[in-house]
């Protein structure tokens, strides 16, 4: 492991620079949980982020645990995540979630349930990123009960047409594959009549339509289908087993939000420390309490981490990380408000003040994105403390 990590540090070095932690009121004074770009801008990253993970795929650094013939090394996770810790280290690309959907989420799920025309011909691309894939999968009228999405799919002669509403698509206008939840028989149980397919996001019949969110940016899309064709090969996974390959991808998107929000904890630990005047006693225990959470939301982390070190699945530990992640973006933002007050709400043009509305605004998306709280909640309920599941119509 020593030798694998020097070997990284050093291929890191001749690509990027060192990080290093710009002074308080240095730099940019970002902490949007949501990115504000525009169409141009977005593309412009994507190419950016893409042109870094190619370079790290050929030089063997980007598929580590993957095996050989797809451009990987066939190592432990715990070579990949030793390499992510060197990454952090670097001022490299950060990679937006389209890249985690399409590396973590769709590619492992391709690779469980793909044809091995699907694999040969997605698995590698994917890795590389030469192909880039988002979720088809939230409907408006389903809400956070997946199996409930009306999207239908009905055979005709050698393919599918394909008609309907999805919402929330991260990514969607930069993507090149979209993979849907469609249901292909509506007179089965819900769980029961559902199918995915992998749908070309230029396919005559898509469009998106970017959604105007409350802090000013567009991160997620509408996208319609309408008389949408896609032959039986862009089928992923048995007709009528859509949910099972679904649930592929939801596991694997549990396990990627351990993590989300620490960074803006921290950072507003640092804004306390930085304000001008000494803090209140009810000050000081908002910020011991992030403090403390915070930490406990990287104890689950690494117990998440660790069990996939172990080969084992973490289960529900996943749904744990993913609660204490949005309860502590929840409780970033009470820490910001009672240290700004007025300030937060007032565009002054001081460093550190008014770019907390973007958090502030941003973090109570994350309670309905990858599993909504109260899903995570049945999950914990359900598989950890033995509760009796939900009645079932």
């Amino acid at each position: 492991m020593d030798e694998f990590v020097a070997q990284a540090r050093e291929w890191l070095a001749g690509v990027a620079e060192p990080r290093t932690a710009s002074a308080w009121g240095e730099g940019s004074d970002s902490v949007a949980v949501f990115e504000n770009w525009t169409e141009e801008q977005e593309r412009a990253e994507t190419d950016r982020i893409r042109a870094y993970e190619r370079d790290k795929f050929d030089a063997g650094w980007g598929a580590l645990t993957w095996p050989a013939a797809l451009g990987g090394r066939d190592l432990p996770m715990s070579y990949a995540l030793a390499f992510r810790r060197e990454e952090e280290t670097f001022d490299v690309p950060r990679r937006t979630e389209l890249f985690s959907v399409t590396q973590q989420l769709i590619a492992p799920t391709i690779a469980t349930w793909g044809t091995e025309e699907q694999k040969d011909t997605y698995l590698r691309a994917m890795l590389r990123t030469d192909i880039l894939a988002c979720q088809l999968f939230s409907e408006t009228e389903a809400g956070s009960d997946l199996a409930a999405v009306r999207t239908r799919a009905v055979q005709k002669d050698d393919g599918w047409v394909i008609n309907g509403h999805k919402v929330w698509t991260s990514g969607a206008r930069v993507s090149d594959l979209g993979v849907a939840v469609c249901r292909t028989d509506p007179q089965a149980p819900k769980h029961a009549g559902l199918t995915v397919f992998l749908v070309p996001m230029d396919a005559p019949g898509v469009t998106i339509r970017p959604i105007r969110q409350m802090t000013g940016g567009a991160s997620f899309n509408e996208v319609y289908l309408e008389d949408v064709v896609v032959s039986d090969a862009m089928r992923l996974g048995p007709v009528g087993q859509g949910w099972k390959v679904a649930l592929t991808v939801l596991a694997a998107e549990r396990l990627d939000s351990g993590l989300l929000g620490l960074g803006n904890a921290d950072r507003a630990v640092e804004l306390a420390r930085n304000r001008p005047q000494p803090l209140t006693g009810l000050e000081r225990d908002a910020v011991g309490d992030l403090v403390a959470r915070s930490f406990v939301q990287r104890l689950t982390s690494m117990r998440v981490a660790a069990a996939l070190v172990a080969g084992a699945d973490p289960g529900p530990e996943a749904s744990i990380g993913k609660l204490l992640a949005t309860d502590t973006m929840a409780r970033t933002s009470e820490v910001v408000r009672l240290l700004l007050g007025s300030e937060l709400i007032v565009d002054s043009g001081a460093w550190g003040t008014w770019a907390w509305t973007e958090h502030v605004l941003g973090a109570p998306g994350y309670r309905i994105a990858g599993g909504t709280d109260e899903i995570q909640h049945n999950i914990i309920a359900e598989r950890v403390m033995g509760l009796p599941k939900e009645p079932r119509p």
